[in-house]
């Protein structure tokens, strides 16, 4: 089971750096395993991307439902969620839906009702209490969770950590309540990531 782990957290890594067509030599280089045990684990690219995208998902929603239960504020909870999330590498997710997964899979389903419920939790506390701008959804911040977290690929950017907690805190007071601004556009709802998960063969 460590090596399972081991190769997971390895994918991860190789896939936010590199999206989801890493060589998986690399990564089994990386998780310090042989080829062999990868692929006894798992047979080929999709079960890995498959597996990976469930683990990051359960550990993001963890953390989320952790915020919710330990934080005494709103947006101290909102906050803690995006760096948390952040952290657990969320933005490898988005660029291997379309590619390497059925979005409809049971797991998935799953994962992605109880990220949804806890990230709607979240944003919903905020707008209660006054402290979440009005014309903002969940689906916003998991979109800019995934573009904020993850470097261009292929890029190797050593600086990443730096840049992302920075620009994540600019993201976070874009959120506060009251607005500065009007958005253009409408928000980004779950539906609306929903659909645009769906493999084009698929659409």
């Amino acid at each position: 089971m460590r090596n399972r782990e081991r190769i997971v957290d390895a994918a991860r890594e190789a896939f936010v750096q590199h999206g989801p067509e890493a060589p998986l030599d690399d990564i089994a280089r990386d998780a310090g395993v042989g080829n062999a045990t990868l692929y006894r684990h798992f047979p080929d690219r999709s079960a890995l991307v498959h597996h990976v995208v469930l683990a990051v998902t359960d550990r993001v929603c963890a953390r989320a439902e952790a915020a919710l239960a330990e934080e005494d504020e709103a947006f101290a909870a909102l906050r803690r969620f995006v760096f948390d999330a952040a952290d657990e590498r969320i933005g490898a997710l988005c660029p291997m839906l379309t590619s390497h997964l059925d979005p409809e899979a049971p797991e998935m389903v799953a994962a992605r009702n109880r990220l949804e419920a806890a990230t709607a939790s979240l944003m919903d506390w905020g707008r209660r209490s006054g402290r979440l701008r009005e014309d903002v959804e969940a689906g916003d911040v998991l979109v800019a969770l995934s573009q904020l977290s993850r470097p261009l690929p292929g890029t190797g950017c050593p600086e990443l950590e730096r840049f992302v907690s920075r620009h994540l805190q600019i993201f976070l007071d874009g959120l506060r309540a009251p607005a500065r601004s009007a958005l253009a556009g409408s928000a980004a709802t779950f539906d609306d990531l929903r659909s645009s998960a769906v493999p084009a063969e698929r659409a």
